[in-house]
C-alpha cells in the first residue's frame, strides 16, 4: 500500500510538472513562449528581444530592398505612434523589434530613416536570408511578423495592414 500512494504521488508530481512546462513551451505557434533572438542594431550593440519583456512587441521581419515591406512600414509605423503608450491586458506599451534582412548595413540604415521607423531596436546580422533570427522563426518570406505580449508569449502572426491596429485594439486593457 505505501508503495502504491508514493507511485501516485510520484505520478501526480510529475503530471503537474509537465503540465506547468507545457505552458512555457518555446515554439512559433499562437500561445507558445517567442524563441529568443539577439542581433546587432546598427550601432554595432547586441539587442535581445527579451529586452523588450513587459512591452507588447512586434516582431517585424523585413528589408530596404523589399517592395511590400515597404509599403507596409506605413502602418506599422502609424500602429506604433498610436499604441505605444498605451496599456494592454499583458504588457505595458507598444514597440516594435525590427529584423532587417539586409546585407547592406547604409541602405538598411537609409531605409530606417526614411520610412520614419522610429523605434529603437533594429536589428540585423546583415546576412540576408541566412538571417540567424529569420531561421529561428521559419521566416520563408517578407513582410513578416509576430506579435507577442508582455510574457513573450505569441498572440498574432502575419498581422498586416490594419490587422495589426486590430490585434493590438483587441488586447487594451
Amino acid at each position: 500500500m505505501k508503495e502504491l500512494r508514493k507511485c501516485f504521488i510520484i505520478s501526480v508530481f510529475f503530471a503537474l510538472v509537465c503540465m506547468s512546462a507545457q505552458s512555457q513551451i518555446v515554439g512559433l505557434g499562437v500561445g507558445n513562449k517567442a524563441p529568443e533572438i539577439q542581433l546587432m542594431s546598427p550601432e554595432g550593440e547586441m539587442v535581445a528581444l527579451s529586452s523588450l519583456k513587459g512591452k507588447v512587441v512586434l516582431i517585424d521581419f523585413w528589408a530596404s530592398w523589399c517592395g511590400p515591406c515597404r509599403r507596409e512600414n506605413p502602418h506599422v509605423v502609424r500602429a506604433y505612434q498610436k499604441y505605444k503608450n498605451e496599456k494592454f491586458k499583458n504588457g505595458k506599451g507598444f514597440t516594435v523589434y525590427s529584423v532587417s534582412l539586409d546585407k547592406n548595413k547604409e541602405r538598411w540604415q537609409q531605409a530606417i530613416k526614411q520610412d520614419g521607423l522610429e523605434w529603437s531596436s533594429h536589428v540585423s546580422d546583415l546576412k540576408g536570408w541566412d538571417c540567424e533570427g529569420a531561421k529561428i522563426y521559419g521566416v520563408r518570406g517578407i513582410p513578416d511578423n509576430f506579435l507577442i505580449d508582455g510574457n513573450g508569449v505569441i498572440i498574432g502572426k502575419g498581422l498586416r495592414g490594419p490587422a495589426l491596429e486590430g490585434a493590438l485594439k483587441d488586447i487594451l486593457k
